[in-house]
């Protein structure tokens, strides 16, 4: 892992203003279950779903840009309001230059979690790089935080509550639910 201190982690997380995500072994486990019928099956963790929707409260964009095409995927993105949806994507870095060109971004202002080395052309030009602990080694080299959950196990929720919490949201959110 390059070398990056807490503050600097912090830093970059009070900047962010859209969160990009990869899906297999991010979102998920990274297994994909084939039915006989071709069919793929995947499981999502559900605190990954509230910590989207609680950026969302904040203005904060998601978008997801994935090298695959599963229709669990556009289901799930729907129920999440995730209104960026990029599926069947080979060239991840012109997708994600075009993404913020038309929201008026710039790499700072992004954040990207991903596995696998065709996450890395983003990953290294954004304002915070993160990687899941099962994340190929190369990938957590170049990763500035890497979440202590797994892919598919609460990962993305993670960095949500990083990122909340970063920009002074996180206590005042989770205290509504004790109120």
């Amino acid at each position: 892992m390059t070398d990056f201190t807490v503050s600097s982690i912090l830093e970059a997380a009070r900047k962010i203003k859209l969160l990009i995500m990869d899906v297999d072994g991010v979102l998920t486990d990274g297994r994909i279950f084939i039915r006989d019928n071709g069919e793929e099956i995947k499981s999502f963790h559900t605190l990954d779903g509230h910590g989207l929707k609680m950026l969302h409260r904040h203005g904060i964009h998601t978008a997801i840009i994935t090298g695959r095409d599963a229709p669990s995927v556009g289901i799930r993105v729907q129920q999440l309001g995730i209104s960026h949806y990029f599926k069947g994507i080979s060239d991840k870095k012109s997708c994600y230059q075009q993404l913020l060109q038309d929201l008026h971004l710039t790499e700072q202002d992004c954040a990207y979690i991903g596995d696998d080395v065709v996450d890395l052309p983003v990953m290294v030009r954004c304002g915070l790089a993160v990687a899941v602990p099962n994340a190929h080694d190369f990938v957590l080299q170049q990763a500035a935080y890497v979440t202590r959950h797994q892919g598919g196990q609460g990962a993305v929720r993670e960095l949500c509550d990083l990122i909340l919490d970063a920009q002074g949201f996180l206590a005042k959110d989770m205290a509504e639910y004790i109120a």
